[in-house]
């Protein structure tokens, strides 16, 4: 009998600890919480990887350059979110003259990172 009281009791406290972790919140990285546009800002900003701020103006972007045309009015510019994500891609295709690096086309930043690129983008 004493040994069904202790079995009872190890098989309660395991059914507690179960249902405690079973409530918990999942717990995630910083990035994870990051929401995408925040992802693509952070890219576009990112001087080794979208670098936008080496020839535009860009939001708030400290030292922007003045190559390219200011990101502003991006949804009346692209009124179709994947002419804005082509130009990005390989803007050669659209100005064959273009001096803006065809990211995707040379792999330059990954597909993941232009699609959250356009997603802050598309905000300007």
């Amino acid at each position: 009998m004493r040994q069904s009281a202790s079995m009872i009791s190890t098989v309660a406290s395991a059914a507690v600890l179960m249902g405690t972790l079973a409530i918990m919140p999942a717990t995630t990285s910083a990035a994870e919480e990051m929401t995408v546009i925040e992802q693509g800002k952070e890219l576009a900003y990112d001087r080794k990887l979208g670098n936008c701020l080496a020839c535009h103006q860009v939001g708030e972007g400290s030292l922007p350059g003045n190559i390219g045309p200011p990101l502003v009015a991006m949804k009346a510019r692209f009124p179709d979110r994947a002419k804005l994500r082509a130009q990005i891609w390989d803007s050669t295709a659209s100005n064959p003259n273009s001096i803006m690096p065809p990211f995707g086309k040379y792999k330059i930043v990954s597909e993941d990172d232009i699609d959250k690129i356009v997603e802050y983008i598309y905000t300007l």
